[in-house]
């Protein structure tokens, strides 16, 4: 814990939700988050993911939620047009206590990581595949129907916990659906959360075809 800092520079990004123990690749061309990456790699690699709210503030700057994940670049690569290629990888999430003003282009935030040590954790949640074959059934049906391609045998080689968390962070949700299964407490309330999103993406699905 004491690894981490309180205070965090943040990469709002919507649709985009990243768990610890979890790495993804990143695109960065835009000039503050260029800026955000250089400050990083020069001290600790440490970037706060987060996703921005519908809604501004007064100065028409997007709100952010309250949840994200910090993450460390793993891997950094520049490319000859200037852009960053980075890897990141998820540590712990964090709750956001206030936002702190400074003179950088980014945003920065003060975090609190109590709600969520548990991330740190190696413990293996007892879960297993047989409970979620519906699950992941009806998740293919729904990448299918959205064009999304998922290398599913893959998947199902990794554990249980990387696995729903991959599927979560690749799923066509909103914003605010994914925001919820961030926020889960632990990996089998963010299973029956999958379960309760993906009955209104079929109950929608029949009433569209029973419309029709």
């Amino acid at each position: 814990m004491n690894n981490f800092p309180k205070i965090i520079n943040v990469f709002p990004l919507s649709n985009f939700i990243i768990f610890p123990n979890t790495t993804v690749p990143l695109n960065i061309f835009e000039p503050r988050y260029l800026d955000m990456v250089n400050d990083s790699m020069k001290s600790d690699k440490l970037i706060g993911m987060i996703q921005p709210k519908n809604s501004r503030d007064e100065n028409d700057v997007p709100k952010l939620h309250h949840v994200g994940c910090l993450g460390k670049i793993t891997s950094f690569r520049e490319t000859e047009d200037g852009r960053y290629l980075i890897e990141l990888k998820g540590k712990i999430r964090f709750q956001i206590i206030n936002e702190i003003n400074t003179d950088k282009k980014y945003r920065s935030v003060e975090v609190d990581y109590n709600n969520y040590l548990d991330d740190l954790s190696d413990e293996k949640e007892e879960l297993n595949f047989s409970d979620l074959e519906l699950i992941f059934k009806d998740l293919k049906s729904l990448f299918e129907k959205r064009g999304f391609i998922i290398n599913w045998k893959a998947l199902e080689k990794q554990s249980l916990n990387e696995t729903i968390n991959a599927l979560a962070m690749a799923s066509p949700f909103s914003l605010e659906e994914k925001q919820i299964l961030l926020e889960a407490k632990n990996l089998d309330i963010r299973k029956n959360k999958i379960a309760e999103i993906l009955k209104t993406y079929i109950f929608d699905d029949y009433e569209n075809t029973t419309l029709q």
